[in-house]
């Protein structure tokens, strides 16, 4: 291995992957779905983000709509 390379003539190549990069937030979740997602990843060896990112994918993919619950007030 060299003790310095010269990268002078090297050709500039836009990142492929740039769209393809995560993007990290905030949110707030309830305590068991959190403890739901972090139980599911560590029998599936993947971590929790990463599943909640792929059960997101799924949803959008298949235009999933949350079942809303809570009773309208007037």
């Amino acid at each position: 291995m060299k003790k310095e390379y010269d990268f002078s003539k090297m050709k500039w190549v836009p990142n492929p992957y740039v769209k393809k990069l995560k993007k990290s937030i905030t949110i707030r979740v309830d305590q068991d779905v959190l403890e739901f997602f972090q139980h599911q990843g560590e029998q599936m060896g993947i971590p929790y983000q990463t599943l909640v990112n792929l059960f997101l994918r799924s949803c959008r993919e298949g235009n999933f709509k949350p079942k809303l619950d809570w009773v309208k007030r007037s």
